[in-house]
């Protein structure tokens, strides 16, 4: 977003834009992504802030959860790319290293974008194919970390440096082996081969330079010693020169030969130099984002809408921030902020006016969701002293001034912050000033953030369409700001009750109070009453969801508590069914038992007894046996069958429940006692269990 609008530099500093992206900056991994971010300005095209925001949204929900991402640095090389346009042209070791690190960032973050390219397509969207993989290995080779170029670089370099270290090998031993042979007297203590002027040469005394001979490359400041090249060692020294020269050529040779190299991709080195900054001031923008806890507000569509909004400068910091929410509705324009000293009125509108500013940047706000911010093509700020000693203007003169240009520029595109608006002369001249100012701007649909402590302006948020009244809560009992903001309502200046506070005589305070005027005295006393049922209704909005939520968590223990009675109850008649089986089961036991002792008892009776009395007591074992296998033998009472239940039996009501009668009402009723439950049912209803 580097689309410049027509916001003057010096609304920039009055609302500290600089030390805001100061703050997202500090995010990118290289200096080149950082200062990417620092360069950022407001645009006005809504789409290309839509589109800006909504790539920085992607990549701070995937860092979210992946802190992995990760931009790489890397250099400057905008001098390199401009030189490789010239041809024959050559760039030097430090700048083709240089060029190498460029390579190697630019296909890491290609790797990592392509990583992205599933979850992120916007951030994706930066990925450029780097230059051929194959450069980076003839650099490798060639230059070293610290730009010098390697003997690996070519066969005749390594030769040639080869022939250079033996020569001097040879010439310093030739030196060492002369010094050595000198008289004591000719040299100078502590003596060694030594250079000057790019020659080898031994330090003697100047009384003994002609018994030594040679050539004379330097001296001592006291002239006492004579850096001399013997005679001996001339034409060795001469060869180490031409030998160095040669060296000097093979390098040359093949820092142009790696220049012409990456030449031919120049465009595509510049392309992949590019997506590698970009991403870092993407990344920068989108941990911002993670930091501050920050929503992309909707752009550019229906009035100004802040939830949640914080002053980026605070965001973060050891004071906590109080969040305040801010909408205008479509008929809406001014906004008029009252309220006593420290209250925070001029900490709101800088707030408001760097959240446009940074999201028109393409950095999301600490803002939260469901906010929206119109584009402003135009942001006016008068906020602060303007006090000038050289150009003559006293402080009102100078917001003055400042009024003037703003109701000469400003319109519907535009957002006006004015702080202490008509303050510095006669008060009941600068509230007319100030009135008709925001009458002015209302009527043109700028939209307009503006701070006073005039009684008088206080009065245009019930007698004008699209002027609202909003303050900033104070404590009244401890004198202390809450930072709350509250719209629709006026603040009160709280000047006399501070004073009171600090300890002005009560007489003096007397006096004042007597002074001011009833209409004053008399709408602070509405705003105190306002005030306080405003108090009161947030206690009692207090005490509501302190009692929603108890009765939550009462409601959640009861269904708890119903859940172990439910399961307990089935716990109950799974047992009884078990129980009732067994009995069963045992009692089919005894019978057959007793069948076997009763064919016994009939086989040896049969004699002495009829046929006919031992079929019928074969029969009537059988039929108890039968009554065993029966699942629950009904039990009637009553006439017609109608079973008639009394306190102590066992009873089933519904489908799954079986309880004992506890008490037979004389209306039909029965309590039945469900493990730890009571229920109430018609006699007709339930049926008897198994004994």
């Amino acid at each position: 977003m580097n689309e410049v609008g027509e916001i003057a530099p010096s609304v920039l500093d009055t609302l500290e834009f600089s030390a805001a992206l100061e703050r997202v900056a500090a995010h990118a991994v290289g200096p080149l992504g950082a200062a990417r971010v620092k360069a950022r300005r407001p645009g006005r095209d809504p789409d290309k802030v839509r589109a800006a925001l909504a790539q920085v949204a992607e990549l701070q929900s995937l860092l979210i959860t992946d802190d992995s991402i990760r931009a790489e640095p890397v250099p400057d090389i905008a001098p390199a790319l401009d030189l490789l346009a010239v041809p024959g042209s050559a760039l030097d070791g430090l700048t083709l290293g240089l060029m190498a690190a460029t390579l190697v960032a630019a296909r890491l973050t290609a790797a990592e974008l392509g990583r992205l390219a599933k979850d992120a397509a916007r951030t994706a969207a930066l990925r450029v194919e780097p230059p051929p993989k194959d450069m980076d290995a003839r650099l490798k080779a060639a230059i070293g970390p610290d730009g010098e170029v390697l003997d690996g670089a070519s066969r005749d370099l390594a030769k040639a440096r080869k022939a250079v270290r033996d020569t001097r090998q040879r010439l310093i031993a030739r030196l060492e082996a002369l010094l050595h042979g000198l008289d004591p007297q000719d040299t100078v203590t502590d003596a060694t081969v030594t250079v000057r002027n790019n020659r080898y040469v031994i330090p003697v005394r100047a009384t003994s330079r002609s018994r030594v001979g040679g050539i004379v490359h330097d001296a001592s400041a006291s002239r006492a010693t004579m850096f001399v090249e013997p005679p001996e060692v001339i034409e060795l020294g001469n060869e180490l020169r031409d030998l160095e020269a040669a060296e000097q050529r093979e390098v040359q040779r093949v820092l142009r030969e790696l220049t012409d190299l990456l030449r031919p991709h120049r465009e595509r080195l510049a392309a992949a130099w590019e997506m590698c900054i970009a991403f870092d001031d993407l990344c920068a923008r989108a941990r911002y984002a993670v930091e501050v806890n920050g929503f992309a507000p909707a752009v550019g569509d229906g009035p100004l809408e802040i939830h949640a909004g914080r002053h980026p400068l605070l965001e973060g910091g050891e004071v906590v921030v109080v969040p305040f929410d801010l909408e205008l509705a479509s008929d809406e324009w001014t906004v008029l902020v009252s309220g006593p000293n420290t209250g925070g009125k001029t900490v709101l509108i800088k707030a408001v006016g760097l959240a446009c500013l940074l999201a028109q940047s393409g950095v999301i706000p600490p803002i939260g969701p469901q906010s929206r911010l119109p584009i402003f093509r135009e942001v006016f700020a008068d906020i602060g002293d303007r006090q000038s000693i050289a150009a003559s203007l006293s402080t009102f003169s100078a917001h003055v001034a400042a009024v003037r240009d703003i109701l000469e520029r400003a319109g519907p595109t535009s957002l006006v912050l004015l702080d202490e608006l008509g303050s510095g002369t006669d008060p009941a001249e600068g509230a007319a000033l100030a009135a008709a100012t925001l009458k002015a701007l209302t009527r043109r649909h700028a939209v307009t953030l503006t701070t006073t402590h005039l009684g008088a302006l206080k009065k245009l948020g019930a007698e004008t369409v699209g002027i609202v009244n909003a303050s900033l809560q104070f404590d009244a009992e401890t004198l202390t700001p809450t930072y709350r903001l509250l719209k629709g309502v006026p603040g009160r200046s709280y000047g006399l009750a501070i004073a009171r506070r600090l300890g002005v005589p009560a007489d003096v305070l007397r006096e004042a109070e007597g002074a001011v005027p009833d209409a004053e005295r008399a709408l602070d006393a509405l705003l105190a009453a306002v005030e306080a049922r405003a108090r009161e209704q947030e206690a009692r909005a207090v005490a509501l969801d302190a009692a929603e939520t108890a009765a939550r968590e009462r409601a959640a223990e009861l269904q708890s508590r119903l859940d172990d009675v439910t399961e307990r109850e089935r716990g109950l008649l799974a047992r009884e069914r078990a129980l009732d089986k067994e009995a069963r089961e045992r009692a089919r036991a005894y019978l057959l038992e007793a069948r076997k002792t009763v064919e016994a008892a009939l086989g040896q009776a049969r004699a002495a007894v009829d046929e006919a009395t031992a079929k019928q007591a074969r029969r009537m074992v059988e039929e108890a046996i039968e009554k065993t296998n029966e699942p629950a033998p009904s039990e009637t009472r009553g006439t017609g069958g109608r079973f008639e239940p009394k306190v102590g039996d066992r009873v089933q009501v519904g489908a799954n429940s079986t309880g004992m009668v506890v008490e037979v009402r004389d209306n039909g009723e029965i309590v039945v006692q469900v493990g730890s439950v009571r229920v109430v049912a018609d006699a007709s209803q339930v049926q008897p269990t198994a004994r």
